[in-house]
């Protein structure tokens, strides 16, 4: 089986030159940056909001503690924004815009590294259809040189097999473009997606009835989590 690709992977570079070489190593390349991202988009949690709309109602419930439980120890973006925006807001000295400049701090640090090799797999979906174009245009030249040293002795079969030849390059370049530009596309939904999520689900969170506040009052739930918030932080 494996021989049998070698030997595919040969056929291909002797008939198409250099430029499917190019064109093969982009592949490559490609592959690598696409399964780093699936990987990191799963260790992420991206698009894992379920643990944050629960901690959201339980906090609407004057649950602070299951509140903070349900979202403390999840790796998503989601939640790491929601646990440090309510051990925030329960401090008197923070504001909420404090609480909010926290929030987009780590929002706009976390969505960063998502979007990493975003940029290479672009010039690739960019750049690969063009080298395939570039090698076809190669391989038509050296077609009808050939044509032209038959002299009268004209071969259509030579043309016609040059041509073929030179459009291999083309279809590689848009075999190459085509996947990783819809992965591209896809990658970079997740991503805005998990920013409207952010957005969204911490403003519910930090808006009044959120906060656990009625009628500008404390509850004393609330004043017993931000005890344990306090006493925790000090014992850091």
């Amino acid at each position: 089986m494996i021989n049998q690709i070698i030997d595919i992977i040969a056929n291909f570079l002797e008939l198409g030159g250099w430029v499917v070489g190019v064109l093969l190593v982009l592949s490559v390349f490609a592959l690598a940056l696409i399964l780093m991202k699936f990987v990191q988009f799963a260790r992420e949690r991206v698009g894992a909001h379920g643990r944050a709309r629960k901690a959201i109602e339980l906090w609407s419930q004057r649950d602070y503690r299951g509140a903070e439980a349900a979202v403390a120890n999840d790796r998503s973006l989601v939640s790491e924004t929601m646990v440090t925006a309510m051990r925030l807001s329960v401090r008197r000295s923070v504001s909420k815009a404090a609480v909010e400049e926290e929030v987009s701090r780590i929002a706009v640090d976390r969505l960063h590294k998502l979007q990493r090799g975003f940029r290479a797999m672009d010039a690739i979906a960019q750049i690969a259809p063009l080298l395939g174009l570039f090698g076809t245009v190669l391989g038509m030249i050296e077609a009808f040189q050939s044509l032209q040293g038959a002299g009268n002795a004209v071969d259509p079969s030579i043309l016609a097999g040059g041509i073929w030849v030179a459009l291999l390059t083309t279809a590689v370049g848009l075999a190459v473009a085509m996947p990783v530009s819809l992965l591209l596309t896809w990658f970079e939904s997740r991503v805005e997606n998990e920013r409207v999520a952010v957005e969204t689900l911490t403003g519910a969170f930090l808006s009044s009835r959120a906060l656990g506040l009625r009628d500008g009052h404390e509850s004393e739930q609330h004043r017993d989590f931000a005890a344990t918030v306090d006493a925790r932080s000090a014992a850091y």
